[in-house]
């Protein structure tokens, strides 16, 4: 039997997307996973060190990571119209926060990448990504980038909404915001790679069409959402979009990171592969 190794965060979007997987729901034809659980940050500085199979990433941190990783088709997590956002103690205009001290949840991240193409100048601060919403609410910093189940708490701490960098990245280019994937290791061999393709691309497909069993199982990482916010949460970024990338999707990755070349924070071109293409 086959062993491989699967990281992703431990979230509620991605156990969703997992849960067949994890519960030997679907046939994998000798193949055994095996699932490690870590923040997107720890797993974009391990895929750098190549030591996992097939990760979820942050799109961003693929720019470091496509000479040895293939991006798999089915994973993607798209903010279609809606994504990061950036909060603060208080309403303040767009223009103020250049210059200001912005909690980040780190530097490979797709949300620290889009807020660099919206707002270039401002200090920022690697915080882990769930406490964020202290740091703003305690004064250490003055804003913080939100991710995961963030985006649909941060007004129950009190804090006001400055910009969601998916509302503002489809009004520059009319696209999805590319914020997370799956990435397999090339040197698998085709073979492989395609089974594990397809099995995750099942595992999707069986969470969508058991919806209730997969958000129950779900919910144990959901960190204190109740069972409606997390079923809104999975549901922004577990959807067709995360069954495969599709044309748009494709565009939007491609662009995304051409983008982040351009405004030179990115350091070279990416050549971005996608298995099966």
């Amino acid at each position: 039997m086959r062993t491989i190794h699967v990281a992703h965060s431990p979230d509620s979007d991605d156990a969703f997307m997992f849960y067949a997987l994890a519960e030997g729901k679907i046939d994998t034809n000798g193949i055994r996973y095996v699932h490690e659980l870590q923040d997107i940050e720890t797993l974009n500085q391990r895929a750098l060190r190549g030591e996992l199979e097939v990760t979820a990433v942050s799109i961003h941190a693929y720019a470091y990571l496509a000479d040895r990783y293939a991006l798999l088709p089915h994973g993607a997590s798209m903010g279609d119209r809606y994504g990061p956002r950036l909060v603060a103690r208080s309403p303040m205009n767009l223009a103020d926060v250049r210059g200001k001290r912005v909690a980040i949840p780190g530097r490979l991240t797709s949300a620290y990448l889009g807020l660099k193409l919206l707002e270039p100048d401002f200090d920022p601060v690697i915080t882990p990504f769930d406490q964020i919403e202290d740091a703003v609410a305690s004064g250490k910093v003055d804003l913080g980038l939100l991710i995961h189940e963030g985006q649909l708490t941060y007004q129950d701490r009190g804090l006001h909404l400055i910009a969601d960098l998916g509302a503002w990245w489809f009004e520059q280019t009319g696209l999805p915001l590319p914020l997370g994937g799956n990435v397999i290791r090339k040197d698998l061999g085709e073979q492989l790679i395609a089974s594990v393709s397809r099995h995750l691309y099942d595992s999707i497909a069986y969470g969508l069409e058991n919806r209730r069993d997969a958000l129950n199982h779900s919910m144990r990482y959901a960190r204190g959402l109740d069972r409606s916010k997390a079923d809104t949460f999975v549901g922004m970024y577990v959807n067709d979009w995360t069954l495969d990338y599709g044309e748009r999707g494709r565009r939007a990755v491609r662009q995304f990171l051409a983008r982040g070349v351009e405004a030179g924070v990115i350091e070279r071109p990416v050549e971005v592969h996608f298995v099966g293409d």
